[in-house]
């Protein structure tokens, strides 16, 4: 949304008021300061902007690959705030920066039924609230700074000081980010995936994720018993997905669209085929049978399909569920890819893979743009894999295949995470690709947007136990000083402020708006935050 200048607003509120106040004597001054507070009347019109936002960067990654965007999987407002505040103090901007808010980190962390795996088990009210929170966060980060900003006005002495003051109101950029929202399956049928669309948009998302499992049958994305819908099925909840947002008016709402028929070797459902060449029938033909024989005969209750010029039988598993022929998932996956954008109306592709492979995506979003010339991806850089050992058995495999080195230089299996191959020249040369990986996909593979899905997660739980190790060991006090006080001070992270970061100088603001010289402030001299005045 573009926000009025402090000039406009000043003039235009100045013009109901003459004097200077209102009749209760509350000052212009505040008013202007509050209204530039408050970007957005709504996180639904959060929604509509932050879609423009993702939109703009989609096509200036079509323009140039090396403009992909990236984010980091938030289970709290303050993980996401913390995030962006990171990214702004680096890089000056947040621009090409999302939250990713994932289902396994809400299943895992945000219901109210304890920690659960990510199988689509928890509250789907737990995910509106979560993208709620997010942008209530990022919303309170913008007041915060907006208000240090308009104590620099008040503080000005000089005209140029009153000039610089408002310039830097006037270019101040927003905390607020673009949130890809991971919907799972959908929670249900294509009606309730509409349902919990319109719930998640209306707190601000304004692209939702969803996968082609069985909503009643979800695993994880790196777990084993994956049981994929018929593509059909899958289309009409991206139909869904977009009603909801044009409903809302998010006409520019983004939708990812995610097939995990790489890992996937069941389907719940077979479909039934109008017409040879249909999305059933395309479904259907990877699907394992066996031949009708006299020694293999059709039995009571059991399906038959025709296909290639004979009758033949599905196998059928004990559960009632039907396996795929064995090594049919890349093809499914290229399949599924294209169905979903040319027909399903996806803006962006995710492509769950078992191991970190930029030649392997590479090669099948090649496939997939021999019909869809500008398909996109977003691309999970996912804590499931094993990153180094990965990395390492690539480098070493690509070596020994060109003779760089003899088989016998480096082991071949898991030895290669010991410590003792770090600092050699192929632990090197693993780690210089894990540092262009992003770069490398963006570049090769169509990966407009690279994700962390589980960061936070990993990153708390090995916090804390740094933290507690030297607490309650030896360090006592020192390790917390150490670990985390001076690290935060010396990186200039502003929540060492603890106060202020949560908004006590701004309750103070608006005590003095509304009370004057009567206002109880929190920040006086005996508030401890001054010990960090200086920092």
């Amino acid at each position: 949304m573009a926000r009025k200048t402090y000039n406009e607003l000043h003039a235009e509120i100045s013009a109901r008021y003459p004097s200077g106040q209102t009749a209760g004597g509350v000052s212009v001054d505040d008013i202007v300061q509050l209204r530039l507070q408050n970007t957005w009347d709504t996180h639904l019109d959060i929604a509509r902007d932050m879609a423009k936002v993702m939109r703009a960067d989609m096509a200036a990654y079509d323009a140039d690959a090396s403009k992909f965007t990236q984010s980091l999987g938030c289970w709290s407002g303050f993980h996401a705030q913390q995030m962006i505040k990171s990214v702004k103090r680096m890089r000056g901007t947040a621009k090409g920066t999302y939250v990713y808010l994932s289902g396994w980190m809400v299943a895992g962390l945000r219901n109210r039924w304890g920690h659960l795996p990510d199988q689509s088990m928890h509250e789907k009210t737990a995910v509106a609230d979560l993208i709620a929170e997010i942008y209530t966060s990022l919303r309170q980060a913008d007041e915060v700074a907006m208000n240090d900003l308009f104590k620099d006005l008040k503080a000005a002495k000089t005209e140029a000081e009153r000039k610089a003051a408002i310039a830097a109101i006037d270019g101040f950029e927003t905390h607020v980010v673009p949130i890809i929202a991971d919907i799972d399956a959908g929670f249900g049928n294509e009606h309730a995936t509409y349902l919990l669309a319109k719930e998640l948009i209306k707190a601000g998302a304004c692209c939702l994720q969803i996968e082609n499992q069985v909503s009643d049958a979800k695993q994880c994305g790196h777990q084993d018993g994956k049981v994929t819908v018929p593509r059909e099925d899958f289309i009409e909840k991206l139909r869904a997905c977009r009603l909801a947002l044009e409903e809302l008016g998010v006409d520019q709402g983004v939708i990812v669209a995610r097939t995990d028929s790489l890992g996937a070797g069941l389907t719940q459902k077979v479909p039934v085929s109008a017409r040879p060449g249909d999305h059933a029938s395309q479904y259907i033909k990877w699907l394992k049978v066996e031949p009708i024989t006299e020694a293999n005969p059709i039995q009571e209750g059991e399906l038959a399909l025709y296909q290639g010029g004979e009758f033949v039988k599905p196998v059928r598993l004990p559960n009632g569920l039907f396996p795929f022929k064995e090594g049919t998932g890349r093809a499914r996956v290229i399949e599924d890819c294209i169905a979903c954008l040319r027909d399903g109306g996806a803006d962006l592709l995710w492509i769950e893979t078992d191991t970190p492979n930029v030649d392997e995506i590479a090669a099948m979003v090649a496939e997939v743009r021999k019909v869809v010339p500008n398909a996109k991806l977003t691309y999970n850089n996912s804590p499931s894999f094993n990153w180094t050992l990965n990395l390492r058995k690539q480098v070493r495999a690509e070596w020994v295949k060109s003779k760089a080195v003899p088989e016998t230089d480096f082991p071949e299996g898991n030895e290669l995470m010991r410590v003792e191959f770090d600092d050699t020249d192929l632990g090197r040369e693993a780690d210089a690709r894990l540092a262009r990986f992003q770069t490398d996909i963006a570049a090769r593979a169509g990966v407009f947007h690279n994700l962390i899905t589980l960061p936070t997660f990993h990153l708390t739980a090995k916090s804390v136990d740094e933290l507690s190790r030297g607490y309650f060991g030896e360090d006592k006090m020192l390790a917390y000083v150490k670990t985390v006080q001076r690290e935060e001070i010396r990186r200039g992270v502003s929540a060492v402020k603890h106060q202020h970061e949560v908004g006590s100088d701004l309750g103070d603001t608006f005590k003095e708006m509304v009370s004057g010289e009567r206002a109880l402030k929190a920040g006086g001299h005996a508030n401890t935050m001054n010990q960090f005045a200086a920092e």
